[in-house]
């Protein structure tokens, strides 16, 4: 019998608890079939959104939980024993999981890709003077020096994802410390586990580029900010300048990033209270000039303008029309990012800044101090995130790898907020969002193996055979609609069809055209004659196993 002040559950929400439970369990299950080798019964080896469904399901099941769960939480003897476990050692294991997960893909990735290649190749012209295959202006050159360091190590591939690996340690360190300061040492933890489970993140660990690095970096800029703000005495600030140039060379695309954060910043915490801070701020702004100073030469040099590059960076996005990159990010977002355990995570972060900006404005009608604890930090790092969707989705093209920030900062946010909204039963929920995130990493690596990298992997089995037999000892040109990754595998410099109807190739370089059987941006048999013009050559075809099919090699005679 309920007691007499007891809140009577009704027919919805007993309903609408057993279909979370229902849907719980359907998420938990799906996942592990994933790590036992049964995602093939999935349609491209995704796993259905169930927790999406449950989410809602679950608040609107609240009034039962007492019901079923009790009016307070039973004394665990394995969470007391959990507890008494050091962060540290929660911190060390997700780091090594992460390095068996990276160890763990090569095999499923053995070639490099296409974006990665032209790093590798700049890496190794710095090496050993060899040409830098689909290098351009808008390329940053923090990647290529950390892959130079690399190949002094030894000379392959496995060193360059070595490089890519510390990186992801680094970003992975970075939001723990960011997120135990936010939040707490146990709450990072979570949030650590739920960046490594997300798609997103997880697909691109084994790569060797320069996305999660700059965001590792852009997130102890958040990081200083909310310190400036948070402790007056700080000089934290003079620190973000340092934190912006590394990133800023690692990755040129970290401008719309910064510029979100700026805005975001200023919205949060008012211009007044920045401008308090005006010395710290000149001083900081004239180290970043200064150490921007190189970079605008280059590119007055290059392109006649200090923001060419920059600009011209910005043109390279493969994108239909202006927004389209917005366009994507609201289709994708927030599962598509983060994996279904990460999307409800982010989404309560976003639940979790709305509270805080009604918190805030009810505080200034109120005439009361609107600086209320947690709140502003709250609202700058959710309104940093929406804002990084925005300006990088008007500028640029939609991919994951450009919007690891806001997923981090939502995810801390969403695990607090889960948190705070649990109460009592907070350490349990916590527990329970680990475990399955726990085993969704591993789901999501099979998820990776399986359904993202056999295409890129398949691709390969088409190009390097061809580059690879192309190799000469001495100079080489090689035209084709591959050129980063026939570069590197060849060791001959390599031009798209474009780029060589611009170009004069220097004397004495052997020229081959390789055009595939269902190759991208070949031209049709009479551009391909006006490419060859009038000069001897000879003509061969190589048969493949890959979906490029049958490839036609012509070779200029000297």
């Amino acid at each position: 019998m309920d007691p007499p002040n007891a809140v009577v559950p009704t027919a919805l929400q007993r309903c609408a608890f057993v279909a979370a439970v229902v849907l719980t369990a359907a998420a938990a299950l799906q996942q592990v079939l994933l790590c036992v080798g049964f995602g093939s019964l999935l349609p491209g080896w995704q796993p259905w959104p169930y927790l999406l469904g449950a989410a809602p399901a679950w608040l609107i099941a609240r009034p039962y939980w007492p019901r079923v769960l009790g009016s307070r939480p039973v004394r665990s003897k394995s969470l007391d024993l959990l507890r008494r476990v050091p962060v540290w050692v929660y911190v060390v294991g997700v780091l090594v999981v992460t390095a068996c997960v990276w160890a763990a893909l090569q095999d499923d990735e053995p070639y490099i890709g296409h974006e990665e290649a032209v790093y590798a190749n700049k890496a190794r012209s710095w090496q050993d003077g060899a040409p830098d295959a689909g290098w351009g202006v808008y390329r940053p050159i923090g990647l290529p020096a950390l892959g130079r360091i690399a190949l002094a190590v030894h000379d392959d591939v496995g060193a360059l994802r070595a490089a890519a690996l510390v990186l992801a340690l680094f970003t992975l360190g970075a939001t723990y410390v960011a997120a135990s300061r936010w939040t707490t040492r146990r709450q990072a933890v979570v949030t650590l586990l739920l960046l490594l489970s997300g798609l997103g993140f997880l697909r691109r660990v084994p790569e060797f580029l320069n996305d999660i690095g700059s965001t590792g970096l852009l997130l102890i800029v958040v990081l200083l900010l909310v310190r400036a703000q948070e402790n007056p005495r700080s000089r934290a600030l003079l620190g973000v300048p340092f934190v912006i140039l590394a990133a800023f060379y690692l990755r040129y695309g970290v401008v719309g990033n910064l510029l979100a954060v700026a805005v975001a910043a200023v919205l949060a915490y008012g211009p007044r209270v920045w401008l308090a801070q005006w010395r710290r701020l000149a001083a900081a702004a004239a180290v970043l000039l200064a150490g921007l100073v190189p970079h605008f030469l280059y590119a007055t040099q290059v392109t006649g303008s200090p923001l060419g590059i920059i600009f011209y960076a910005t043109e390279q996005a493969e994108r239909a029309y202006i927004g389209d990159g917005l366009v994507y990010y609201l289709a994708i977002f927030p599962y598509r990012l983060a994996g279904d355990l990460g999307a409800v995570v982010m989404a309560a972060g976003l639940v979790g800044t709305w509270f805080a900006i009604r918190r805030i404005r009810r505080a200034r009608r109120e005439g009361r101090d609107a600086s209320l604890p947690y709140d502003r930090r709250r609202v700058f790092l959710g309104t940093a995130s929406l804002l990084v969707f925005v300006v990088l989705g008007v500028v640029t093209d939609g991919e994951p790898r450009f919007v690891y920030l806001p997923v981090i900062l939502l995810t801390t946010l969403g695990v607090q907020y889960i948190a705070e909204l649990t109460t009592r039963w907070a350490p349990q929920v916590l527990l329970a969002i680990a475990a399955l995130a726990g085993i969704t990493i591993f789901g999501t690596v099979q998820v990776v193996a399986h359904g993202a990298m056999p295409g890129p992997t398949s691709l390969s089995h088409s190009t390097v055979p061809v580059a690879r037999q192309l190799s000469s000892s001495g100079p080489c040109l090689l035209v084709t609609g591959y050129e980063p990754e026939a570069g590197w595998y060849s060791g001959c410099d390599a031009v798209t069809f474009d780029q060589y109807r611009q170009t004069v190739p220097p004397r004495h370089t052997k020229v081959s055209f390789i055009l595939f059987e269902r190759g991208r941006y070949q031209p049709d048999a009479a551009g391909l004659r006006s490419l060859i013009g009038s000069h001897p050559h000879t003509r061969r075809t190589l048969r493949g196993d890959g979906p490029l099919g049958a490839s036609t090699v012509i070779t200029l005679t000297p």
